[in-house]
């Protein structure tokens, strides 16, 4: 998985300096920031964003940043706000800096779940993504945001699952991969969580429940979700997606990935817990252990030599299609 981009980047920006802005469809000019724009008023945020104007709220610096992403980034509501209905009135609500990010996506990465809903409620395009092809539900998944995703949902906005950035990816694949990486090693009964693993899972069941399709593959390698979530040997991650409520169980379990269902690649991994319990589970939910890969493979090939997966091996060699829940 690609490193996320570090949010820092956007939290602490720089006040805008005279002389190193760039106009945006009107006359230039630096923009000056007035004694007080972090009031507790939106009517006094409202007098000060009209007393600047649209010249300077139009206005970028050098590296694209208009104050709204400014506003955004510092969590400066009522200043974010007041600036996002002027940029409205002139169709500049969805300007880009120079990595491709609209304001809503500034405020995403930043963690500012008000801004994101106040900008959404102002119209601000939900779909918008960046030069990475990343939405605002890429960005929460990528950085376990679930505040941010709240924000999406009470804006009452459509947005779109399905969206895949410029790795074919899609938001819950994204989020699946970052709560790989926050609990890495996985744990068999995880009773305490990081803080950091918690708000990836509450992303994933969020995205889920929001109506993310769990059976989307990736373009590059044809994984679904539960592909990911076994090649990180997740046990816990395995179980919430096989505890899913609609669809056909046993057709998702059995999806391939360039030939290799889930089992297949459970029968891979290091001997050990992870493995036993993944096994089992994929097997109960209707996993079948007669299909082959295009190396004509069985699940019980691919189990590593040795007396460690011997019991594997045995469950394999004797296991049955059977309906989920019926296979021991």
């Amino acid at each position: 998985m690609e490193e996320p981009l570090d949010t820092r980047l956007y939290a602490e920006p720089s006040l805008p300096q005279a002389g190193s802005w760039r106009g945006s469809g009107l006359p230039s000019g630096p923009p000056q920031l007035p004694p007080v724009v972090t009031g507790p008023s939106l009517d006094a945020a409202r007098a000060h964003m009209l007393a600047l104007g649209p010249q300077q709220l139009l206005a970028q610096d050098e590296e694209g940043d208009t104050l709204l992403h400014l506003f955004a980034a510092r969590g400066l509501r009522w200043a974010a706000y007041a600036a996002a209905e002027i940029l409205q009135v002139y169709r500049h609500l969805d300007i880009r800096e120079h990595k491709g990010k609209t304001p809503l996506l500034v405020a995403a990465a930043a963690n500012q779940p008000l801004i994101v809903e106040d900008l959404l409620n102002l119209g601000a395009e939900p779909n918008a993504a960046d030069h990475q092809g990343r939405s605002v539900l890429h960005v929460a998944a990528t950085y376990g945001l679930p505040g941010v995703l709240s924000a999406v949902i009470n804006s009452g906005v459509r947005v779109d699952l399905e969206a895949r950035d410029f790795e074919g990816l899609t938001p819950l694949h994204t989020a699946i991969l970052a709560l790989n990486v926050a609990m890495h090693p996985p744990d068999l009964c995880p009773r305490v969580l990081s803080t950091q693993a918690r708000d990836r899972l509450a992303c994933v069941q969020m995205l889920l429940h929001m109506g993310a399709d769990h059976t989307s593959q990736e373009i590059k390698s044809n994984k679904t979700v539960l592909h990911l979530a076994v090649q990180a040997a997740n046990p816990t991650l395995v179980q919430l997606l096989l505890e899913l409520p609609r669809g056909d169980l046993r057709a998702f379990v059995n999806m391939k990935a360039h030939g290799n269902t889930a089992l297949h690649m459970a029968a891979a991994l290091p001997p050990g817990p992870p493995q036993e319990a993944i096994v089992r589970r994929l097997l109960a939910a209707g996993a079948d252990p007669t299909l082959r890969n295009l190396e004509n493979e069985q699940p019980v090939h691919l189990l590593r030599p040795g007396p460690g997966p011997e019991g594997l091996r045995q469950l394999l060699k004797r296991s049955r299609v059977a309906p989920p829940g019926l296979s021991s």
